[in-house]
């Protein structure tokens, strides 16, 4: 679904991505790790646009995306939950979640099914963005996502400073929507998240990658785990 090779990105005259390469599969949930600094934030901005590889090539089932603008990435199938999450302050629940919506070719997600998935956001939708807690912006980031009717998910630290039963609910719901069929990419500080979200972990350091495996591979591996994430 998702290949990325020998990218490079640059911030400036500084050289952040020193040419990561990696794949997601139909179906796969993958994720980056690393630690703050390693150029995890900077992957997910190349590939959906806001970065221009120099040089490096992003393809989406089989399109080289890496010249593309944001909105035509989005149109092609890629949901992006951001860090800061992007809610619109002033919408409101309801319409922060129709204003993104999007029939799509499949149509699996409506605004009923979202409200199923976060029943806290029906409950809540006549409210603005900026009366929500944390936990709350979140899921309606990650509903309003959904309504793109994306075939890859992509989540930069969706668990950042939420409550630990938040993060279960969060951890619950992305494994659902993969069990369901999507593809997820996730970047992660918290190591529990990922493990119980993807399949497949790239371990990023100094803008490369330094190790790549499944969830055994890195728990089995003291030294990666000490030396790139801080465990």
């Amino acid at each position: 679904m998702l290949r990325i090779e020998n990218l490079h990105a640059y911030y400036g005259l500084s050289h952040v991505l020193r040419g990561i390469s990696l794949d997601i599969k139909e179906g796969e949930a993958v994720s980056l790790l690393g630690r703050n600094g390693a150029g995890k934030t900077t992957t997910l901005l190349a590939l959906m646009g806001y970065l221009k590889p120099r040089p490096g090539v992003i393809e989406y089932r089989g399109r080289d995306i890496s010249r593309l603008p944001p909105y035509i990435i989005s149109r092609l199938g890629i949901g992006f939950v951001p860090q800061e999450r992007g809610v619109f302050a002033s919408l409101t629940v309801r319409e922060n979640l129709t204003v993104a919506a999007r029939g799509g070719k499949a149509g699996l997600w409506s605004l009923g099914d979202v409200y199923k998935l976060f029943p806290r956001l029906e409950e809540r939708r006549d409210n603005r963005g900026n009366q929500l807690s944390g936990g709350e912006q979140q899921m309606l980031a990650i509903a309003r996502a959904l309504l793109l009717n994306p075939s890859l998910l992509v989540l930069d630290e969706p668990s950042e400073g939420l409550a630990p039963l938040i993060v279960e609910e969060i951890i619950k719901t992305l494994r659902g929507v993969r069990d369901n069929g999507l593809s997820i990419l996730i970047v992660e500080q918290n190591i529990k998240v990922a493990f119980d979200v993807a399949d497949r972990h790239y371990v990023l350091s100094k803008g490369a990658v330094c190790f790549e495996g499944g969830t055994a591979d890195i728990k089995a591996n003291d030294a990666v785990v000490k030396q790139y994430l801080g465990v």
